[in-house]
């Protein structure tokens, strides 16, 4: 198992996270879905210990968590979205910084992303575009033979054929059975494209979560008169927000 999420909840004075648990096995690409300020971040914020959450236990590789974070972090990849770097720093120099915390770092992966994602290393970030700043804080999240990655709306800002380009990334990383990945996303598009596995957050609470196909088939009742194929996630998710199901 490569992550548990049992029963999490984080409180805040307008929101409320409530017992929102699943789990995550290897080798498999979890979508977490729901509209903004439905609780994806402050679920992934949650397991990530970024903030504090009241109740909740979180299982990475069959360890604590709480118990055992700096080592659980050796092994994770994390992108948020809107995080940003000193805007006058060269890539260079962030990552010189970067690799000294990681073990694991592999030089030759690193070079390879930085290839892949047409990186210059010699530019600063204040050159970089939005989507180019996300391949950027990819290629540092995955050249640490990093086990699970925990990615924060990825896909956002990259036109459609990088966007196409990051999910065929995703698929080769997982293959090999030894990675998994976990990401919030709005673009449900996306996850037809890649996810194995959807979680569904609706104000603060979990719907559903299961792998794609039994997901989708649990919201036949959503379709309209003269609907027989399975519904969209986009649709699923539209027609949820619009009113209230129990699932």
């Amino acid at each position: 198992m490569s992550l548990s999420v049992k029963t999490l909840s984080k409180r805040y004075p307008n929101f409320h996270l409530q017992d929102v648990s699943f789990s995550l096995e290897q080798g498999r690409i979890m979508g977490l879905i729901g509209k903004n300020g439905a609780g994806k971040t402050t679920t992934l914020k949650s397991i990530l210990n970024m903030v504090k959450p009241e109740a909740g236990e979180i299982t990475m590789f069959g360890r604590d968590f709480q118990k055992d974070e700096q080592s659980c972090k050796q092994e994770i990849g994390v992108v948020f979205g809107g995080i940003d770097f000193y805007n006058h720093k060269r890539l260079s120099s962030i990552t010189e910084v970067t690799r000294r915390f990681y073990p694991n770092w592999d030089e030759t992966a690193y070079q390879k992303y930085l290839t892949m994602f047409e990186l210059v290393p010699s530019k600063r970030v204040k050159e970089l575009s939005s989507g180019m700043k996300v391949k950027y804080m990819l290629s540092l999240a995955l050249s640490h033979k990093a086990k699970l990655l925990i990615l924060d709306e990825p896909t956002s800002g990259l036109d459609p054929v990088s966007r196409d380009d990051l999910l065929g990334l995703f698929r080769e990383i997982v293959k090999d059975g030894e990675r998994s990945i976990l990401y919030s996303t709005h673009i449900t598009s996306d996850l037809e494209k890649c996810a194995d596995d959807i979680t569904y957050i609706k104000d603060g609470q979990l719907v559903k979560s299961a792998d794609k196909t039994t997901f989708i088939n649990s919201f036949k009742h959503l379709r309209t008169s003269g609907e027989t194929g399975p519904l969209a996630l986009e649709d699923i998710m539209i027609r949820m927000e619009r009113r209230s199901y129990d699932i």
